[in-house]
């Protein structure tokens, strides 16, 4: 897998293999790149610093309100 990051376009990039992109399925900000045997090749995530910022406090208050027990 290969990342890549556009600071200026704000995308974030996650290669998933070498596959020929046939076809793409966009769900928001979420862009899937699609092989013709239907594997995903690149997934495109659109305001990708929003987005993760978004993500990290959702897990982060998770994490706060999680009760260990043993």
């Amino acid at each position: 897998m290969n990342i890549k990051y556009s600071k200026a376009e704000d995308i974030l990039l996650l290669e998933i293999s070498d596959g020929k992109i046939d076809y793409a399925e966009e769900d928001g900000p979420i862009i899937i790149h699609y092989s013709e045997g239907h594997k995903p090749v690149l997934i495109e995530i659109l305001e990708a610093s929003k987005i993760l910022t978004s993500a990290l406090e959702s897990k982060a208050k998770i994490n706060k309100n999680t009760v260990l027990t043993k």
